[in-house]
């Protein structure tokens, strides 16, 4: 049997910081120097840099999501570098990086061109701006509901162009059936002891108005009313751009006299650890979202999720526990749920629809068919 020749890979992304654009960057390239291709990723750079290069990936630090019309001067030394290096496949997953490639990839001859590759990760305000993330040879959705959203608000782009390829979480980092190490719960209840008698309730996510925290407390303020032991947890660091915001939260609690009964945990890496001493998750975007990656590893674990039942959360749940959906901004069918799941609690079984592997598997798949 002939082996594969290598690929070589460019993946485009503003930073290296965090998120979930940034961790399917990262795990695809993993998977690329696993399978022994040519991994590059361009960003500004972020305390995930380390870990890709740590990996066998190469990365190159441009600005390339500086917000600014200066930006797009770098698509010149893209093009060169996609020259130098023969790269076979150009893969942006965010609009100004996007523009940055695509300018780049029209400048070059046809022979010339690596196969470009485009993801929609997010339902972007809809115009001329977000539309280049539609300009891919192929188009990842990284759900049904992003795939519709393509569909609905590009219709010039061809339905075949667009290809789902779910997020994926590895079973083996959220495990179903996991507990903390005992070194952790430790720790952990020395410093929040009054969580061994609550019915805890978490709510992942940094602090911007799109995770649902003014839902959440009043939600709160609901079950604390009616007597219920529960204890809310917020875990999430504070946007430096929105520090206004969460003070506002915090008054918020203060003037519903729930101080006793919120605690602020700030920026966690220990997210799998909490999820799995939570009774519940929680997901109030009321805004849709293209995937909900927190559902999936909660769910993933064996812990309740109740959620907005719209966007990528509603499709997650539609699918792995739809007694967690929630009519959108319902507060009542919300309490209501929650009362339900804390009197009956449900026993989650094991999934694998939205494994890691499936994905890298499928993106692979798709890297390979382009470059023929």
């Amino acid at each position: 049997m002939v082996s594969e020749r290598p690929l070589t890979v460019v993946q485009l992304l503003p930073a290296l910081d965090g998120g979930g654009v940034e961790r399917g960057t990262l795990e695809v390239a993993r998977e690329l120097v696993r399978r022994g291709h040519h991994s590059w990723v361009i960003s500004g750079g972020g305390r995930l840099v380390s870990r890709l290069t740590g990996q066998g990936s190469r990365h190159l630090q441009w600005p390339i999501g500086a917000k600014s019309p200066l930006t797009l001067r770098w698509a010149g030394r893209l093009r060169a570098f996609l020259r130098e290096q023969r790269v076979d496949i150009l893969h942006a997953r965010s609009r100004l990086p996007a523009w940055v490639a695509w300018r780049a990839w029209k400048g070059l001859a046809e022979a010339d061109r690596p196969h470009l590759v485009t993801t929609v990760h997010g339902l972007y305000s809809v115009g001329r701006y977000s539309s280049v993330m539609t300009r891919g040879e192929r188009v990842i959705a990284v759900s049904d509901t992003a795939r519709r959203y393509i569909l609905d608000h590009y219709p010039q782009v061809p339905p075949a162009r667009i290809v789902t390829i779910p997020r994926g979480v590895d079973p083996e980092i959220f495990p179903h059936g996991y507990r903390p190490p005992e070194s952790w719960a430790r720790r952990w209840f020395e410093q929040y002891p009054f969580l061994l008698e609550r019915y805890v309730l978490t709510l992942p996510g940094r602090l911007t108005r799109l995770k649902g925290h003014t839902d959440f407390i009043e939600l709160m303020a609901r079950l604390v009313a009616a007597g219920l032991p529960v204890h809310g947890l917020i875990v999430g660091g504070e946007d430096p751009r929105r520090r206004r915001y969460a003070r506002g939260l915090h008054e918020q609690i203060r003037r519903r006299g729930l101080d006793a009964h919120i605690t602020f945990t700030g920026h966690r890496m220990d997210v799998r650890d909490i999820y799995a001493v939570s009774n519940l998750v929680l997901s109030l975007s009321r805004k849709p979202e293209s995937f909900g990656r927190s559902v999936v590893e909660a769910l993933y674990m064996g812990v309740p999720v109740a959620g907005y039942d719209h966007g990528g959360v509603g499709e997650v749940l539609a699918r792995l526990f739809p007694a967690g959906r929630v009519p959108v901004g319902d507060l009542d069918a919300l309490e209501r749920t929650v009362r339900e799941l804390h009197a009956r609690p449900p026993e989650i079984p094991a999934s694998h629809d939205y494994d890691l592997q499936t994905m890298l598997d499928a993106t692979l798949s798709l890297y390979r068919e382009l470059a023929g």
